[in-house]
């Protein structure tokens, strides 16, 4: 009882902009620790509000620097709905900048960096590129290790971003370690996907070749001041067409999406979101403004079309699984006799049975 009063009350000065009680909740949740998941499950019912925005793309692109302009940007100026931006809904070739707006945005970054497969240490240097957002009551800055997880995002991100999520932060930048092709599990997390680019990097088809198209929304060319900045937006471009030659079917996040037919057929049907191809420089800030409006622009798109609801729906049941799967796994190898697991992964070694054959001689000891 005691510790569920200590949670309750912990949840509680999180609620109340704590900053202290937050980085040890955070903490707590991200170890996995008791008081962490009572705590969280306080925390839950206040979440669901943040606009999630996962920021990908290769080693080098400049996505801590791009992260760390967007947060400058939305302190100084708020993007939400009820602006007057253009809508890109995806149509759209060039996106308007957003409009003033009267208050500051709260803006929290969680950025995953890389665990040694060695020494297991992390150098969470994110915080060093951020070092002038320090100080701002209005940001905060989480750096996490992937402990090994594979996908560029950490397996308790999804727990860190929902208490920051109820600690009322608007905007909630996932910045992924950027790890190539395997950079994914983003999609699974975040409302709005950015893909950074940016020329020089080799060869222009790598981007497609990753297959990271399929999770964007909106892609970016960073560095746009640098030589061959024209040929690396023309083959996102051209792998864009190619991505949605038919006007009602489309693949997004790795999924067929087909879009309602309209009662009417002489109203225009629902427009689908292509994601736009901007262009930045994070190192001074040009192309920041556009960007932020067609983050807010995606976003508006989504509650407009009921893409809001599916991905939270999605991102919820992502996690659900996982966690199903890791107490089920858990569980499933506490019934077993001791040793058992380690002479099939033994008997595995030594090629005497296939990984099927020790998955069903597990399930046989156990049931």
């Amino acid at each position: 009882m005691a510790d569920i009063d200590q949670a309750q009350a912990q949840a509680q000065a999180v609620l109340a902009g704590d900053r202290l009680a937050l980085a040890r909740t955070l903490s707590q949740v991200e170890n996995d620790t008791a008081q962490g998941r009572l705590t969280l499950s306080t925390l839950f019912t206040y979440t669901g509000k943040a606009h999630l925005v996962g920021v990908t793309g290769a080693s080098g692109t400049g996505k801590s620097s791009l992260v760390n302009q967007l947060a400058r940007f939305y302190r100084r100026r708020a993007v939400g709905a009820s602006e007057p931006a253009e809508r890109v809904s995806g149509q759209a070739r060039g996106v308007s900048e957003p409009a003033q707006a009267e208050a500051p945005r709260r803006v929290a970054v969680v950025a995953v960096d890389p665990t040694s497969p060695f020494t297991g240490g992390a150098i969470l240097g994110d915080r060093i590129r951020m070092r002038d957002l320090a100080g701002d009551p209005g940001v905060f800055i989480r750096s996490m290790a992937t402990r090994g997880s594979l996908g560029g995002i950490a397996s308790a991100t999804a727990a860190v971003v929902q208490v920051l999520d109820a600690a009322k932060y608007d905007l909630i930048f996932i910045e992924t370690v950027g790890a190539g092709q395997s950079e994914v599990d983003i999609a699974r997390l975040a409302h709005t996907t950015v893909v950074v680019e940016a020329p020089g990097l080799g060869d222009d088809i790598q981007a497609i070749k990753a297959g990271i198209l399929e999770i964007a929304d909106v892609l970016v060319v960073n560095k746009a001041d640098l030589p061959g900045v024209q040929n690396t937006e023309r083959a996102l471009r051209g792998s864009l067409d190619l991505a949605h030659p038919i006007p009602h079917r489309f693949m997004h996040h790795g999924q067929l999406e087909t879009l309602p037919a309209p009662d009417n057929k002489t109203e225009a049907p629902e427009p689908m979101w292509v994601p736009p191809i901007l262009r930045t420089v994070a190192l001074d800030g040009t192309g920041i403004p556009k960007l932020a409006g067609a983050i807010a622009a995606h976003r508006m798109h989504l509650e407009a079309t009921g893409g809001w609801v599916l991905r939270e729906r999605w991102r919820l049941q992502t996690e659900l699984d996982m966690l199903l799967t890791n107490r089920l796994l858990d569980g499933f190898r506490s019934q077993l006799p001791s040793g058992a697991y380690e002479q099939a992964l033994e008997d595995m070694l030594g090629r005497r049975i296939s990984p099927f054959q020790a998955v069903e001689k597990l399930v046989d000891i156990a049931t």
